[in-house]
């Protein structure tokens, strides 16, 4: 005889074309009730004003870039993140969705030579 059994999975399977679309829904309950405000223009892109700190979040699938204007909105919105997802924090950005991020002495600049560098070879 064969039980029929229904589980109900605890995480995320990757590589399952609805996983994006759940995550998005979920970071994005996380967020909107931390009082962050969606871009009018981008879904993907949060943004938190206060007296003290502006705060930016851009999210796609999986990865995410905080910015903000001192470090007490950046460490407060990450303990915020990391109370609910399991984060890994990589730092400084290096590399977000294959565009190179160069610190040119108080800014940052994308850079994408890399590509043309290639596509010349």
């Amino acid at each position: 005889m064969i039980k029929k059994k229904v589980y109900k999975l605890a995480r995320f399977l990757y590589g399952l074309k609805q996983v994006p679309k759940q995550l998005h829904e979920k970071f994005d309950k996380a967020v909107l009730l931390n009082v962050f405000h969606h871009n009018s223009v981008n879904k993907c892109m949060y943004s938190k004003f206060t007296k003290d700190f502006c705060v930016i979040i851009c999210l796609y699938v999986d990865d995410m870039l905080i910015f903000s204007t001192n470090m007490i909105g950046k460490v407060e919105t990450k303990r915020c993140l990391t109370y609910i997802f399991k984060m890994k924090d990589l730092s400084k950005v290096g590399t977000i969705l294959g565009i190179k991020v160069k610190k040119h002495s108080s800014d940052y600049a994308p850079n994408q030579s890399h590509y043309t560098i290639k596509s010349n070879k």
